[in-house]
């Protein structure tokens, strides 16, 4: 008969394969602006460790006593005092301040950029990581990231001017496989994972044979039952690209 492979036994819902909600700190997002704002004014009042995301995460005071959450650039500290500008005239460029990108120079570095303008931030929030301002034409700014893709953007889309802290986390090596379970399982991700084609021909429909082989092809349909829903979902193309 087989057995549950481990994307249905996910499927079920156990604690072990939850995302563990107390680690996280929360959403960070952008503060919308309303109706007749075009300046908010914000104080870093804690650094703090949010064991969910790779990032610290900053918490934050607005001038009206609203707090929130914020994703910080790398060499703030706590109670410096930042803005965040929906048109950006009249204020200067510098870390940690939040502008549309139409305001940023050509060559800044910028972090957590707004797919569309007033989602709250999207893109470029990994530790260490930023994007720089490539090229600006009819309203829209084209944005270079560390994978080496570019990107247009909205003009008033908002972003952080800097690089996100926590820069050089990945350098440290983890030793011994018990720090690595502890860091992902923090991430609610599963390892070490198995490879299909090592498993017995009961466990995974890869699995058996004389040969580490699939012994069918790899595709798989997006209407397929969870026992049999492994390897390229869906997929448009396969094989590397010539």
């Amino acid at each position: 008969m087989g057995k549950r492979i481990l994307a249905q036994r996910k499927g079920h819902g156990n604690l072990w394969a939850r995302s563990p909600s107390h680690r996280h700190a929360g959403a960070i997002k952008y503060r919308p602006f309303k109706e007749k704002e075009k300046l908010l004014k914000f104080k870093v009042i804690e650094l703090i460790h949010s064991p969910g995301r790779g990032a610290p995460v900053a918490k934050i005071q607005y001038e009206d006593g609203v707090k929130g959450l914020w994703l910080p650039p790398e060499g703030i500290y706590e109670g410096e005092e930042f803005l965040q500008s929906k048109t950006g005239y009249g204020q200067e460029v510098s870390i940690g301040n939040v502008f549309p990108l139409k305001k940023i120079p050509i060559g800044t570095l910028v972090f957590n950029v707004e797919g569309t303008p007033q989602d709250g931030g999207k893109f470029a929030r990994a530790s260490g990581v930023a994007a720089i301002v490539k090229n600006k034409s009819k309203g829209n700014v084209e944005l270079l990231f560390r994978s080496k893709k570019t990107k247009w953007f909205n003009e008033n889309c908002l972003c952080t001017v800097g690089v996100v802290a926590g820069g050089g986390r990945t350098d440290k090596p983890f030793l011994k496989a018990g720090n690595k379970f502890h860091y992902v399982r923090s991430k609610a991700k599963k390892w070490p994972i198995v490879r299909g084609v090592a498993m017995v021909a009961a466990s995974h429909p890869y699995g058996g044979g004389a040969k580490q082989s699939p012994h069918k092809p790899t595709t798989t349909s997006r209407n397929a039952p969870p026992g049999r829903k492994v390897g390229q979902i869906a997929a448009r193309r396969t094989g590397y690209r010539k």
